[in-house]
């Protein structure tokens, strides 16, 4: 099969960089649904834009290119090793060339592999079939929705919720829940799988599973199909928003699947997927490995970044107060920004995250850091022959993991600005209170957006990290973000959190008897 190790490179390049037609219409009708001028229109504005940059560029949609799980279904006597070999090279050198960020971390040592490679990266299922052709379908899946999946063990109390039996209306109220712990945190608005029975192990490979349906399909089985439709409507009604900003789009797509269990046990999985679905298919010839068809690709093409798509985020924002930021920026400065206010950042900021965190607390920073902006992100680099490194893709990454460290690090260096996405919690926001420091949030996702900011890498330190968690010190212009939480100890994402709660509690009661 001389075509094999191509073709499968050409999967993860168009995963990794074009999304496919029925996500694509998923986001296109949120759009439609927000209000003009919001910081949820405005952010799906922002999206769209992204989407089109990575396209255009074949570069990543999110920097984040997340855990690759191929599900492969061969002709009998397919030679799978084969297939695996072509893989593991095909990854190799899609991480070479940028389109892959490395991802695959050592568990105990913490080191990185560098090409993606290593136990249990990737995932890779197979199943045979009768049919003789070979079916690839690769789903691209990032750290910061994966750590909102969730699963639940029935019968339970649920937040907001109450008693939830084994039942469909437990089962409701667990996918209803789901849906409100994510937040903002999981790049909302996003899609959801959901698997019903089987053990703790295969109950979630079931919600995964669902994942690989077209967001458009209708579920076989009645029951499921109108859980499906009824998660779906009421679901956007919890006003968490894209970001968790608040807004009408919370949830574009919902699919449930469901399989027999165990008398004693009743598991209901949920697979959390950010609005970045980044999934795709191939059908390979079986005796070349050549590209017969591509899967996901049916459907008139919408361009998201198209003026006629364009919705009331495009209209001039009302009572929006801009205000530039160039480090080292001073506590006074801090102290006068607001929850709402946009923030363009010029000059250099410093990317930290978990390692960059940890390490922190007990080690001096390699640079002075006092007045300085962190950037919670692990981009995408590629360094050229002259030895220089170029960005290829910078998103923020899931702050709330920096949570037991963020606000000891800003107090000990006199950092005054942290940036990511989703949001903190109370720890971090007391110490911006009694510091004056400020959080940002940046549109997670929007990879090629931000580094299309970013006008030049001034240095790195802490490589032994590997290239995601080193600290990148990047020069940028016009990088603009939201203060969601304040010197003055406001939080838009505790006031979203309290108020989608709030909604939540009006599904207590029963629907499905």
């Amino acid at each position: 099969m001389e075509k094999l190790q191509e073709s499968i490179y050409q999967l993860i390049v168009e995963t990794s960089t074009n999304l496919p037609n029925d996500v694509r219409r998923a986001i296109a009708t949120a759009k439609t649904k927000e209000n003009a001028g919001t910081r949820a229109a405005l952010s799906l504005s922002t999206i769209s834009e992204n989407i089109h940059m990575a396209d255009e560029k074949v570069s990543p949609i999110c920097q984040d290119t997340g855990m690759p799980t191929f599900e492969i279904k061969t002709p009998i006597g397919v030679n799978q090793i084969k297939l695996k070999k072509a893989i593991y090279a095909a990854m190799e050198q899609a991480t070479k060339d940028g389109k892959l960020r490395p991802n695959s971390v050592d568990s105990l040592t913490g080191e990185n592999s560098g090409n993606n490679l290593g136990a249990g990266t990737p995932v890779i299922h197979f199943s045979q079939w009768e049919e003789d052709v070979i079916d690839v379908r690769l789903i691209l899946k990032g750290g910061g929705c994966e750590n909102k999946n969730i699963q639940y063990s029935l019968p339970a109390e649920i937040e907001g919720l109450g008693r939830a039996g084994r039942d469909l209306d437990g089962i409701r109220k667990c996918v209803m829940h789901s849906v409100y712990q994510a937040q903002g945190q999981g790049c909302s608005a996003g899609f959801i799988g959901v698997g019903i029975g089987g053990d703790r192990t295969t109950s979630y490979s079931l919600a995964k599973e669902q994942l690989f349906r077209t967001v458009d399909d209708v579920n076989p089985v009645e029951d499921l199909r109108k859980l499906e439709d009824y998660v779906l409507v009421n679901a956007n009604k919890l006003g968490i928003g894209t970001m968790g900003f608040g807004g009408e789009a919370t949830l574009l797509g919902c699919k449930v699947g469901a399989m027999n269990r165990l008398p004693a046990s009743f598991f209901v999985s949920v697979a959390y997927n950010c609005w970045a679905y980044r999934r795709l298919g191939v059908v390979l010839d079986q005796n070349t490995g050549e590209i017969q068809d591509w899967l996901y690709k049916d459907g008139e093409r919408v361009d998201l970044n198209d003026p006629s798509e364009e919705v009331a985020a495009t209209e001039e924002k009302k009572d929006v107060r801009e205000v530039v930021l160039e480090a080292p920026v001073t506590e006074e400065q801090i102290r006068k920004l607001k929850v709402g206010d946009v923030v363009i950042i010029n000059g250099m900021m410093h990317t930290g995250r978990d390692a960059i965190h940890h390490h922190l607390m007990e080690h001096e920073a390699p640079i002075d850091l006092n007045g300085q902006i962190i950037y919670h992100c692990g981009p995408v680099m590629l360094k050229d022959e002259q030895g220089e490194w170029h960005v290829k893709a910078a998103g923020p990454t899931t702050s709330i993991r920096e949570e037991p460290y963020q606000g000891d690090i800003m107090k000990k260096f006199g950092i005054r600005a942290v940036m990511g996405k989703g949001g903190m919690g109370p720890k971090t926001l007391k110490a911006l209170q009694e510091h004056g420091g400020v959080y940002l949030n940046a549109i997670g996702g929007a990879a090629q957006y931000y580094a299309n900011c970013i006008k030049g890498v001034k240095g790195v330190d802490l490589m032994e990290f590997g290239i995601p968690e080193a600290m990148w010190h990047l020069e940028v212009e016009g990088f603009a973000a939201i203060v969601t939480m304040d010197s003055h100890g406001n939080s838009l994402h505790a006031d979203v959190e309290k108020s989608s709660l709030e909604k939540l509690a009006e599904f207590k009661e029963p629907v499905f008897k």
